[in-house]
């Protein structure tokens, strides 16, 4: 059962142009890093991501949205509670007293249930 992970992004005022790259390129760039300890090798099935096009109006703030799948729930769980560089990520981006990222929202979903 394959586990979809939406993670969207809005970044401070003051965030430059350059940083709000460089941090959604290393998002992008944890399927590559993201290696399960069981295989030694990138377990992550599928990552896309970009800023925000939509014209609906509702983003609340939110600018940049990125999708990663997963093969499985496992994979998902490997990912969020032992993948030491998803953990390098959030703290490099998210939880540091520098960061640029204002607020972050992230849902996960298996396609069908409701």
């Amino acid at each position: 059962m394959s586990v979809t992970h939406i993670v969207v992004f809005n970044f401070k005022p003051d965030a430059s142009a350059v940083s709000v790259k460089q941090c959604c390129d290393e998002v992008i760039g944890l399927k590559d890093r993201c290696i399960l300890a069981s295989t030694s090798k990138p377990y992550i099935a599928n990552s896309k991501g970009g800023k925000d096009i939509s014209i609906e109006g509702m983003q609340n703030g939110f600018t940049h949205m990125f999708i990663t799948e997963f093969s499985s729930v496992a994979d998902r769980d490997y990912y969020v509670k032992k993948d030491k560089a998803h953990h390098d990520f959030i703290g490099k981006w998210i939880t540091a007293t520098d960061t640029i990222v204002a607020n972050a929202m992230v849902m996960d979903f298996v396609a069908g249930s409701f």
